[in-house]
């Protein structure tokens, strides 16, 4: 009898693990739904960046425009070809570029490292196409570099027209690539540092002060954050990506089309909660392998 009992309670051991496994299934299946349902951004991803594993996606794949996402690459070919003490004069052609400025003049004489701080913190459009010119002598060459780097690192699906992400024909970007190229930029210290800076001056050889304030406002309100880079255009709408970290695990969220700066803050903070708990789910799991 008794060896009858074990095997009726094997069994039904067996049924109920396996009809567990299918509930966990199923509600993670309608967690990622309702996730989908909550987010209003036209696209979405969250990444664990240890290894570039896709925990959540909302139309990851969706080619969309980037907006000032797009300085994190050119950030990246800069401190991969140049030196941070080099020193650049501010052409007039950078100094002409449309929108967001950094207040550097023609002619001004200014380093790589304020250039870069000009354009991740303030994205400053003429410090991105002034750093362009400084690398590779034009804009137009410059964004060759981009688009080969992005390629060589898995974002093949995004292609690059210019170093400052202002609208133009035939530029796009994925969240899934935008979250690559995050993933990518945080092994450069400097990057990391110049992200994670709320606020800066830097100035020009002849001393004249610039102040500058990051855009990423998630900076003083989540300590989890370890830095991003948001962009905006029109018809971009409102772009944010960035990294944070809980309990020496590190995430990727992407956003991109986000109808406002308020709901792109909301939904930033809450896929990063969501993120963690994905994690966190998996490593149960992991401790736990016979649930």
């Amino acid at each position: 009898m008794d060896g009858l009992t074990d095997k009726s309670s094997k069994k039904i051991s067996i049924r109920f693990g396996g009809c567990f496994i299918f509930f966990l299934l199923m509600l993670a299946i309608f967690l990622s739904n309702a996730i989908a349902g909550m987010i209003t951004s036209d696209a979405a991803v969250i990444m664990d960046a240890s290894t570039g594993e896709i925990l959540y996606g909302k139309n990851p794949d969706d080619p969309l425009l980037p907006a000032s996402t797009a300085k994190l690459m050119t950030a990246i070919i800069v401190l991969e070809t140049t030196g941070l003490s080099d020193t650049v004069t501010i052409s007039p052609n950078a100094s002409r570029t449309p929108s967001l400025k950094s207040g550097f003049k023609k002619g001004d004489r200014v380093t790589i490292e304020a250039l870069l701080y000009a354009a991740l913190l303030k994205s400053a459009n003429d410090a991105a196409v002034a750093l362009s010119e400084a690398v590779a002598g034009s804009e137009d060459s410059f964004v060759s570099l981009m688009n080969q780097k992005a390629v060589s690192i898995g974002a093949a699906n995004t292609k690059f027209i210019n170093a400052t992400g202002l609208p133009g024909s035939g530029q796009y970007i994925t969240a899934s690539d935008l979250s690559k190229i995050m993933r990518f930029a945080l092994n450069f210290p400097k990057l990391r540092e110049i992200l994670a800076t709320p606020a800066a001056q830097v100035s020009t050889e002849k001393g004249r002060a610039i102040f500058l304030r990051n855009t990423d406002k998630l900076l003083s309100s989540d300590e989890e954050v370890i830095g991003g880079k948001t962009g905006y255009t029109y018809r971009a709408k409102h772009c944010f990506v960035f990294a944070a970290e809980r309990n020496k695990r590190t995430i990727i969220v992407s956003l991109l089309g986000s109808p406002s700066r308020k709901n792109m803050w909301k939904e930033a903070k809450e896929l990063t909660d969501k993120g963690f708990e994905i994690i966190a789910g998996d490593e149960s799991k992991h401790l736990n392998p016979h649930e």
